[in-house]
């Protein structure tokens, strides 16, 4: 890009919008509030996003230890 918004801006509005867009899709799309009827999807949507996480920090964090022990 010729101008604009330097680099740091143009990530931190992509990230608040991508943010922004998540939390209109799952409570506008997909209902999900506090509500007793929505317990289960809630857990459900929680555990899928903790072993997301998991997988994902995990990974790095091999491929960060497989990196330091290759560095012979």
């Amino acid at each position: 890009m010729a101008g604009g918004f330097g680099r740091g801006i143009l990530i931190t509005v992509i990230a608040i919008t991508a943010v922004a867009q998540i939390l209109v899709q799952l409570i506008y799309f997909l209902h999900m509030n506090s509500s007793s009827e929505q317990r289960w999807n809630v857990i459900a949507f929680v555990y899928t996003i903790l072993t997301i996480a998991i997988l994902l920090v995990g990974s790095v964090w091999i491929m960060n230890y497989l990196h330091y022990n290759m560095m012979i």
